[in-house]
């Protein structure tokens, strides 16, 4: 018996040695192409009557009438004598007589390329066979035999579609897949076609890209040359900052009575004069009694003697002329001690500087691609519109129907290949994502999208890590 064969195979196979055991001694298995028809026969030659002399012949369009006889009445026969002037019924008798060979089944493979004499040929030997003789022949035109019990061949359903790549091939896409139900869709159930499956094709052969520093090694080196243009922007700031705030200038002048040039550039000479004008003025200033006690005790307290008095003058008057004098050569500048700010004010305040220019020119990024969908709760729900594997037909598909912005893209990893998913939206619930899915275009819901939780989302995520 065949290793593997579907349910509904197995059942059609019963069903056709039913109709021999019925008396129908010539079946045509009728069917298009690539339904499986000869699979069929090899499964029905091999498991039903183990006791029949068996032969099976696979015609086709080079197959003449005489090496279709002598291949056949070989099988059924042990060292025929087979005269090519005879027919095939003729030999089939003459062969019996000389060597009966007991019951009979004939399988026919492609028996569209039958001629019309081979075909009523068969026809009398499935009713005047000597013994019994079970004739199958497999074939694609209807009505080609008049006297034989026609079967239909149908395609496989959904189910079996599935079950049959499962058996072929190991690592099938999952049942949500667009591509892979698309795929099942079209083949309409034709095991010639489901098993045309390449997965090689729909994948793209990219290899995993090796992780590279150079987009760090620019953004670090951005960040540096910005620094560099503040911080000698804010140099000059600083500067003028500096000045205005911790050195300005002090520095006063002592105001004289006279002025300074007059005493200093003026030669001896001319003192004399400049004396006498300041005796007169510190007379001036000096205090005038207001009583005859003071005037009589300002006279007892004045020397008799003439010289003395004017001694006692010239003294005074010298002695006051020295400190006026003193007092009108030109002062030294005093400066003011101002206090000034230390080195780390200084640094700490520049580095504040430039890091809110920092910030002020480097705003956040929103997140995008597989960091998205990490950001967002597991019990959340998005709305899958694609899934492939280039990443150049999901761009083409998010700029054709216009999504830029509205859709998301995270990247998995299934049977060993990088696989590209569009999704579109985040809900709470499921409600929610079945509301989103009437706000898209028709064009993108006839691919039939699905909603998916974002925990499966962030599995499928996890193993592209792995």
């Amino acid at each position: 018996m065949q290793s593997q064969i579907l349910p509904s195979r197995a059942a059609l196979v019963d069903r056709i040695a039913l109709q021999f055991e019925y008396g129908q001694n010539l079946i045509c298995l009728l069917g298009p192409s690539g339904l499986g028809k000869s699979y069929l026969l090899e499964t029905f030659i091999t498991d039903k009557y183990l006791d029949f002399n068996k032969a099976f012949v696979q015609l086709s369009g080079k197959m003449t009438d005489q090496q279709f006889m002598t291949e056949l009445l070989e099988q059924s026969f042990s060292n025929p004598l087979i005269d090519h002037s005879l027919s095939l019924s003729e030999n089939f008798y003459q062969l019996y007589k000389q060597q009966p060979c007991g019951d009979c089944l004939w399988v026919i493979d492609g028996g569209r390329h039958l001629s019309e004499e081979l075909i009523q040929q068969l026809e009398i030997l499935a009713k005047q066979s000597p013994s019994t003789l079970y004739i199958l022949i497999a074939s694609q035109s209807v009505g080609q035999f008049s006297q034989a019990v026609e079967i239909h061949l149908e395609a496989l359903n959904l189910s079996e579609s599935k079950q049959l790549m499962r058996w072929f091939f190991d690592n099938l896409p999952v049942e949500e897949d667009p591509v892979f139900r698309t795929f099942l869709q079209e083949a309409h159930g034709n095991p010639a076609l489901l098993l045309a499956w390449e997965p090689e094709q729909q994948t793209a052969d990219i290899r995993t890209p090796e992780k590279s520093y150079k987009l760090l090694y620019l953004i670090l080196l951005l960040i540096t040359t910005m620094l560099l243009i503040i911080g000698f922007l804010y140099k000059a700031d600083m500067t003028e900052w500096w000045k205005a705030h911790y050195q300005q200038d002090t520095t006063s002048s002592v105001a004289t009575a006279l002025p300074a040039e007059a005493v200093i550039n003026s030669p001896e000479a001319s003192k004399e004069p400049v004396l006498e004008q300041v005796e007169d003025e510190l007379q001036a200033q000096q205090p005038v009694a207001t009583n005859d006690d003071n005037n009589t005790t300002q006279a007892a307290e004045m020397p008799v003697d003439g010289s003395d008095s004017k001694n006692h003058n010239n003294e005074s008057h010298n002695n006051n002329v020295a400190a006026i004098v003193d007092s009108l050569l030109p002062a030294e500048p005093v400066t003011q001690k101002t206090e000034q700010p230390t080195t780390d004010e200084v640094v700490a305040a520049i580095i504040s500087d430039a890091e809110q220019a920092e910030s002020a020119i480097e705003p956040e990024q929103p997140l995008v691609g597989n960091a998205w969908y990490l950001s967002q709760p597991d019990d959340n729900f998005v709305i899958q519109l694609l899934a492939v594997t280039k990443q150049e037909i999901s761009d083409k598909f998010i700029n054709e129907n216009g999504l830029q912005g509205q859709v998301n893209t995270y990247q998995s990893l299934r049977s060993g290949k990088p696989w590209w998913i569009v999704t579109y939206g985040s809900y709470a619930t499921l409600n929610e994502a079945k509301k989103g899915v009437t706000t898209l275009s028709e064009n993108v819901r006839k691919n039939q999208p699905f909603y998916k939780k974002i925990s499966k989302i962030k599995q499928e995520i996890a193993s592209l890590n792995q």
